[in-house]
């Protein structure tokens, strides 16, 4: 009975371990195997496998077609196999922007050499927000050209991105038009495939820091 207890231990060891190693993909420094997918304003996290069938047909960011601080065009073929991570602001804000540029400049210090990790962040005033003052306050923010896009455009078109393809307001029950002001603290990381796979609190450095963390796992991918 002890050697029959011994062999039943060894053996459940064995195909413990076989299957950590075959279907468990661990990243180092990551809370789970793989980031989880986002497709909704109520940020109800969808735990996928990456490169299957159903992660293809997942929800994705839409092309678009902004300006950034240097007068460039900024579209989805800007993020071409990128990884992002963006936010909304607008340069005259006295409140939470500040601290959020401050946190997403964290961001672009981490990953200042790393070509893979693009950052961009939508002004939701883009009838003030001209190219002009964008670009000086990219220079008051140090934000360093072709890394961290500024970028203004059609007021509905940004307003739709934010609310109807990267769910930043989480106002759930709520409907919002173009009228009401588009105002949120978050930061979403996008994929190279377009997907949403973290939501972040801007203000908060810890949420930052997890950001950073959440940004190497996805490379990994």
């Amino acid at each position: 009975m002890k050697n029959l207890f011994i062999i039943t231990l060894i053996l459940f060891t064995s195909c413990n371990t076989e299957v950590k190693k075959e279907n468990i993909k661990v990243v180092e420094n990551s809370r789970v195997a793989y980031l989880p997918f986002y497709d909704d304003e109520s940020f109800t996290p969808k735990w996928i496998t990456p490169n299957t069938e159903e992660e293809k047909t997942f929800h994705k960011i839409p092309d678009f077609s902004l300006t950034n601080q240097l007068g460039e065009t900024v579209s989805q073929n800007t993020f071409e196999n990128k990884i992002y991570v963006t936010d909304f602001f607008f340069t005259s804000c006295p409140g939470i922007c500040p601290k959020m540029t401050g946190n997403m400049a964290l961001i672009q210090e981490a990953f200042k050499d790393d070509n893979e990790v693009l950052l961009l962040s939508h002004s939701v005033m883009p009838t003030t927000d001209s190219v002009s003052v964008l670009n000086t306050y990219a220079k008051t923010y140090g934000v360093i050209e072709n890394k961290w896009h500024l970028v203004t455009g059609d007021k509905k078109d940004i307003y739709t991105l934010g609310r109807e393809q990267y769910f930043v307001e989480n106002d759930l029950g709520e409907p919002k038009n173009i009228n009401d002001f588009l105002h949120t603290e978050n930061f979403l990381l996008i994929d190279k495939n377009k997907h949403i796979r973290g939501i972040y609190n801007g203000l908060n450095r810890a949420s930052v820091a997890q950001l950073i963390t959440d940004i190497k796992a996805l490379k990994t991918e």
